[in-house]
C-alpha cells in the first residue's frame, strides 16, 4: 500500500497542476460565464492539499507500520475523488445535484486527518523525532 499511496500522490499532484492550468487558461471563460470559477479553484486546491497529505501517509506508512496511516491514506484518496471530483463534474455539467455529493468527500477528508492524528497518538512516531 505504501507504493500505491506514493504513486497515487505523484500522479494526483501532477494532475492537480494540469487541471489547475486548464481551468486558469482554456476553461476560464466558461467557468467565469457560469459563475463556477471559485468552485473550480476550491476543487483544485483541496485536491492538491490532500495529495500532499496522501504523500505524507505513504511516507509515514513506510517508516511506521501503523494501521491508522493506512486508513488515513484511503480516506484522503476517497475524499479527493468524491470532493474534488463532484465539484469538477458540477462545474462541467452545471447539475447542482453534484453539490450534494461534495460533503461526503469533506467527511472523508476529516476522517483522514483524524486517522492521521490517531496514528501519531498511538505512538507510531518515536520521541526522538
Amino acid at each position: 500500500m505504501v507504493k500505491f499511496f506514493l504513486l497515487a500522490a505523484s500522479l494526483l499532484g501532477g494532475l492537480s497542476v494540469g487541471i489547475g492550468a486548464f481551468g486558469a487558461h482554456a476553461w476560464a471563460p466558461f467557468l467565469k460565464d457560469t459563475g463556477r470559477l471559485e468552485t473550480f479553484e476550491t476543487a483544485v486546491r483541496y485536491q492538491f492539499y490532500h495529495t500532499l497529505a496522501l504523500l505524507a501517509c505513504g511516507i509515514l506508512l513506510q517508516l511506521f507500520s501503523q494501521k491508522y496511516f493506512h486508513y488515513a491514506g484511503l480516506c484522503f484518496l476517497g475524499g479527493i475523488f468524491i470532493f474534488s471530483g463532484s465539484l469538477y463534474i458540477l462545474c462541467a455539467t452545471q447539475v447542482k445535484t453534484w453539490g450534494a455529493v461534495t460533503p461526503l468527500g469533506g467527511l472523508l477528508f476529516i476522517a483522514g486527518w483524524i486517522c492521521l492524528a490517531l496514528g501519531i497518538w498511538k505512538g507510531a512516531i518515536p520521541a526522538s523525532l
